[in-house]
């Protein structure tokens, strides 16, 4: 298998490792190098989220190769507005096309001749056709989410009727271009066993396995330092369900915990913040704004709450701290892709009184919440070790390359 080459194509730098689709795309790529997989990685830097060049030469030195092309990816509202009079593409597809990249991309196809080329993002798609006529390549598209069930949520939930009409129709556009490009690659992978039934259900496609996000369970264990009985939160606020969760758990849940556990602290962080979370004057709660460290910010803090309520995919600062025996405060959307039992390995809460009734009892049965997240820990190591999720993933890969070789 050692000869095998993959080209891995992400649309932005897999790094810093301070959110879970940076921390996801580089697991993958961890997981073929360790496997002894030849890799290229070709990355967008994108102006939104710009890496400084020698910091990507550095982190990704031990690859085989690494090509970082500079994308203005910032929305220009004047596209958006010809996009959806004129275009029938989703925006995002188009914003994250440049002939810049596609000439790189044919570049690397030429030089370094994968035996398999991995998408990263359904977006980038749009280079498919490239792909295909330069390479005779296995295809893979790594499916974060179901992209369209992300866009669908915020068009439900949308009270402006004017902005509800546009996100109703980019969420059609995001469905009708995921599921033409699902059936154009050779192998999905899916994040989570409800992703992988929609898509079979959806469309007909070949191959499909299930690949959710994994971590290395002895690199995060329980925190040596002492833990306070807090609240905490960290995610890109930037990402739009983020963003509405928190919005609506400070404006709704907030206040019930108050009442209930006026004592209870929350402390939350993230790349992305507006100004109007550094700003907002709440008792007992702390906007942090984009931390230096996350794991220390982190490591003193007992209760992780997450309010999602849109987004698809498995929430990896959920799975990271059921790793590190944290108590997890979550909706049933926030938990969706984990194998979790409500009161077992987590508290569910679906309403501003189910927060604070979940706080109230964790504030007030601190063993048996321990115990919570000792299950929680246990869970993790079972399902979402990364050996071998990402050990299942390259054996199916090779399988295919293995396949088309001998046909």
């Amino acid at each position: 298998m050692n000869d095998r080459k993959i080209l891995i194509i992400t649309n932005r730098v897999p790094y810093p490792l301070k959110d879970g689709g940076n921390m996801a795309m580089h697991a993958m790529i961890e997981g073929y190098h360790r496997s002894g997989w030849k890799v290229h990685l070709l990355t967008m830097n994108t102006s939104k989220h710009y890496v400084k060049t020698d910091a990507v030469k550095r982190v990704f030195a031990h690859l085989d190769g690494v090509s970082a092309v500079e994308i203005n990816n910032e929305v220009n509202w004047k596209g958006v507005l010809r996009n959806f009079i004129f275009g029938r593409e989703p925006e995002h597809a188009r914003r994250f096309y440049s002939e810049e990249f596609k000439q790189e991309l044919k570049r690397v196809l030429a030089d370094f001749v994968p035996d398999v080329v991995q998408v990263e993002s359904v977006y980038l798609s749009t280079y498919l056709p490239v792909i295909k006529k330069y390479s005779e390549a296995v295809t893979v598209l790594r499916m974060h989410n179901v992209e369209y069930q992300i866009w669908q949520g915020l068009a439900r939930k949308e009270k402006n009727k004017l902005k509800a009409y546009y996100l109703d129709n980019l969420t059609i556009r995001v469905r009708d271009f995921e599921r033409a490009m699902w059936k154009e690659y050779d192998l999905l992978l899916a994040i989570t066993e409800k992703d992988a039934h929609l898509v079979q259900r959806l469309e007909e496609v070949d191959r499909i396995i299930v690949a959710p996000f994994s971590i290395e369970t002895d690199k995060i264990k329980p925190p040596d330092v002492p833990q306070e009985w807090v609240g905490y939160h960290i995610g890109a606020m930037d990402w739009a369900p983020n963003d509405e969760g928190m919005r609506w758990f400070l404006g709704r849940a907030w206040p019930l915990i108050r009442k209930s556990s006026p004592k209870f602290k929350f402390y939350f962080a993230g790349r992305g913040m507006s100004k109007e979370y550094k700003e907002m004057k709440l008792t007992n709660v702390e906007c942090m704004g984009e931390v230096p460290d996350a794991e220390a910010f982190i490591a003193d803090k007992k209760i992780l709450i997450v309010p999602l309520w849109s987004g698809g995919g498995i929430r990896v600062k959920i799975l990271e701290a059921m790793a590190a025996g944290k108590i997890v405060i979550t909706t049933a959307k926030g938990i969706k892709g984990i194998e979790a039992k409500a009161d077992e390995h987590f508290l569910r809460a679906n309403s501003p009184e189910d927060f604070a009734k979940a706080v109230k009892w964790c504030m007030e049965n601190k063993n048996a919440a321990e115990k919570i997240g000792v299950n929680a820990r246990a869970l993790v190591v079972e399902k979402y070790e990364w050996k071998k999720v990402i050990g299942d993933v390259v054996h199916a890969v090779d399988d295919l390359v293995s396949m088309r070789i001998h046909n």
